[in-house]
């Protein structure tokens, strides 16, 4: 596995160019953030492997991504939400911390068996949560019955699990992997490693008793509507050997990102929500829990249909999540189906988006 360093992340990845577009568009961000406030946090319900479990999903206001401070990804604005300077004090992420449980105490029905934790980078990197604050934190969950972290394949180490395993904990590591295909995630997305990092990283956590979370991206730029299905279905198919879930994010237009430039460019569409409902359907038989959760569904930024039938498959979507039955995708139709089958049989990657 990669040792990551500032130079690794600098330069060296052939992505220079992207890196330096992605750094001019966030430097336009000029908003500043409270170290001691969470970025967000909300309680809800997710299909884990042992069933539908209330979660308490937390995400932390560290200095951000490093691989987004030196251009990063090109659909992420999350770096944007992120305290300047790179680093937050241990006392700091304490304190947001504290904000978490107060909101847990107060809208959920108790303490949540299920945790999600997400810094809009990478939880296991200890530049953006210390390893004393990283150890805090799985002494005060310890008491739960399953966590989730996110990181890159990089920073998943035995050690760094086991502050969590040791409490009695399922443990997940969250991994953005986005696609399966090497050369979509390196020109589409910008991200710099490869699937084979991936199946290291799951060979790691393996070793240390926990579990694999794949995120994947549906839709980045650069593809047509039906090469985005198409690369989701044998993303989720490869995926399914290394990863107990696969969440499928659909791709929303966030601010400060590359994504946001082609959008305002007419450049880009985000997806389909038939797209969303058509590869869930057609991998509801892999052997892997296979999950999606689209933000911002319905809004010209978000993924969307017509406007008319947006809610009604978004609940079929949700409905799939907890109980992974494809059937509820048959429930759903509107007359637009038919004009999202005209852009997946006509839409190409020179000329698109064919409809928005």
């Amino acid at each position: 596995m990669s040792q990551p360093s500032p130079e690794v992340y600098e330069a060296g990845k052939g992505m220079d160019a992207h890196n330096a577009a992605m750094r001019e568009i966030r430097a336009r961000n000029d908003q500043t953030y409270d170290p001691h406030e969470p970025t967000r946090v909300w309680v809800d319900e997710d299909n884990t492997p042992d069933g539908v479990r209330d979660s308490l999903t937390i995400i932390l206001n560290t200095g951000g991504c490093r691989w987004a401070r030196a251009g990063g990804c090109t659909m992420c604005g999350y770096v944007a939400e992120s305290v300047e300077g790179g680093t937050v004090a241990h006392d700091a992420l304490m304190d947001q911390l504290d904000v978490c449980l107060e909101h847990e105490r107060e809208h959920a029905d108790g303490p949540c068996p299920l945790i999600k934790i997400y810094t809009s980078g990478s939880f296991l990197d200890e530049r953006e949560v210390p390893a004393e604050t990283r150890r805090a934190i799985a002494e005060a969950f310890g008491d739960r019955e399953r966590i989730v972290v996110e990181s890159l394949p990089d920073f998943v180490e035995h050690d760094r699990l086991a502050d969590f395993t040791e409490q009695g904990l399922a443990v997940d590591v969250a991994v953005g992997l986005e696609t399966a295909t090497d050369r979509v995630r390196h020109d589409c997305v910008n991200k710099y490693f490869d699937f084979d990092d991936f199946v290291a990283a799951s060979e790691q956590a393996r070793d240390a008793g926990a579990g694999i979370k794949a995120y994947l991206l549906m839709k980045p730029p650069f593809l047509s509507e039906s090469e985005a299905v198409a690369d989701m279905i044998s993303s989720v198919e490869r995926c399914a050997e290394y990863a107990h879930t696969v969440s499928m994010n659909p791709t929303n237009v966030q601010r400060h990102t590359m994504v946001e430039e082609l959008y305002h460019d007419g450049g880009y569409r985000p997806p389909w929500l038939w797209s969303v409902a058509e590869v869930l359907y057609e991998t509801a038989d892999v052997d892997a829990l296979v999950i999606s959760d689209p933000v911002g569904h319905g809004s010209d930024r978000g993924p969307h249909n017509c406007g008319e039938c947006d809610d009604h498959v978004q609940t079929a979507i949700k409905d799939f999540d907890l109980r992974q039955d494809p059937s509820v995708f048959e429930q759903v139709s509107c007359e637009c189906e038919r004009t999202w089958e005209a852009v997946m049989e006509r839409e190409k990657s020179y000329g698109m988006p064919l409809a928005r």
